[in-house]
């Protein structure tokens, strides 16, 4: 009896054919996958249907019965368990959005810190990077807490600037706007100047490629997005009131408050991931050939303009991989809100409404789809600028 040989076998031709075979076993992966997906999920629901209880979203539109110390956006306990959900929602974008743009700019100052020739400068980057990296980050949330909450006075004896703005351990409280008919006029001017922002650093890049002239792009957009806007709210005759916080009793009322427990959390996962981009933006600079700094100095280009239109366009194709892991964790991090009792999508759909509704499966599917949203939102936009700035190869 003869043995089957590939040439004569279809499935062995199959087998030994390289992308036939690369079909095959992904085929088979993702069949496993998704037969063990479809077993935890069948296993889910039979037991819960052995204790009664079947998957079912309608909770969301029960009244939630709880109050929420910060929303943006009208809520009050009389409010559904939506509302509440999309209340934390907001408050955790806001402060990943927040910690984001913070952790950045800290970033990348420790970053060219850590690279300078003044040897203080460069310790205190380096031993800042250090500590901040070796401790937990709910160490840093609970202490930045704590210090706001003990070493800030009571609201009777809070820091006053211009009786305008007021600090306090109830939070920053700060005037509020009320926002007059003609003020569509400025936010009018103020879109016109975003775009016109937009057009000239454009045509100034575009100048600057064909001829070397450059112009003050950095001014010239400052002026066409606020200053114009702000001589044009002032000739409308100030189209603004503002609600300034008066101190009431035990507490302010009116005007906006910054919450103490944002502040904690905003600025201890700005502080911590800024020592990781630190790190991320001096090995970036470092990457890039000392040839290229040598080049510009050779030109007569200043030291701050070489870091600026040089090393860091070029350092940025090995900075922004692992600057959107860190991104990514920060937004992931701000589930430990809860430990200072930050009301963010944890809190809110994942901690009371859980518990007053005994929905855990779908208050945890629910919290884990938006947070897989909002990473998948992170390293679109990341990736898709991590593209815009790679090497165009001819």
């Amino acid at each position: 009896m003869s043995t089957p040989t590939p040439s004569t076998n279809p499935l062995l031709r199959a087998w030994y054919d390289k992308e036939t075979r690369s079909i095959i076993v992904q085929i088979i992966a993702a069949a496993l996958i998704l037969s063990f997906f479809a077993y935890i999920i069948n296993n889910a629901v039979v037991n819960l249907a052995a204790i009664g209880k079947d998957i079912s979203f309608n909770f969301l539109w029960q009244n939630a019965s709880y109050d929420i110390n910060q929303h943006l956006i009208e809520y009050s306990s009389t409010s559904n368990h939506f509302t509440a959900m999309i209340v934390g929602l907001i408050n955790t974008l806001l402060v990943a959005a927040a910690g984001i743009v913070l952790a950045t700019m800290l970033g990348f100052m420790l970053g060219v810190m850590r690279l300078s020739n003044n040897w203080l400068t460069q310790k205190i980057a380096y031993v800042y990077i250090e500590y901040v990296r070796n401790v937990p980050v709910l160490l840093h949330i609970l202490l930045l807490h704590g210090l706001i909450i003990n070493a800030l006075p009571r609201p009777k004896g809070s820091y006053n600037f211009g009786d305008t703005f007021f600090l306090n351990n109830r939070g920053f409280q700060m005037p509020s706007p009320e926002f007059q008919s003609l003020f569509w006029i400025v936010g009018a001017f103020v879109v016109a100047g975003i775009a016109f922002a937009w057009w000239f650093s454009r045509h100034a890049q575009k100048v600057q490629d064909e001829t070397g002239k450059a112009y003050p792009v950095a001014m010239i957009n400052i002026a066409a997005i606020v200053l114009l806007p702000f001589a044009v709210y002032f000739v409308l005759g100030s189209p603004i009131e503002w609600d300034v916080p008066a101190l009431k009793g035990f507490n302010f009322k009116g005007g906006i408050v910054v919450r103490p427990e944002f502040i904690a959390l905003w600025l201890a996962l700005s502080f911590y991931t800024a020592a990781f981009i630190g790190e991320i933006v001096r090995a970036g600079i470092v990457a890039i050939n000392h040839g290229q700094t040598e080049a510009a100095q050779a030109l007569g280009i200043s030291n701050s303009r070489t870091l600026k239109l040089v090393v860091i366009p070029q350092a940025l194709r090995v900075i922004i991989p692992p600057l959107t892991s860190q991104y990514l964790n920060l937004a992931k991090n701000s589930s430990l809100a809860l430990a200072i009792g930050y009301m963010d999508i944890v809190a809110t759909i994942g901690g009371i409404s859980l518990n007053q509704t005994g929905r855990e499966m779908e208050c945890m599917l629910i919290v884990m789809a938006i947070y897989l949203a909002i990473s998948l939102l992170i390293s679109t936009v990341m990736n898709w600028y991590n593209n815009r700035i790679q090497l165009v190869e001819r």
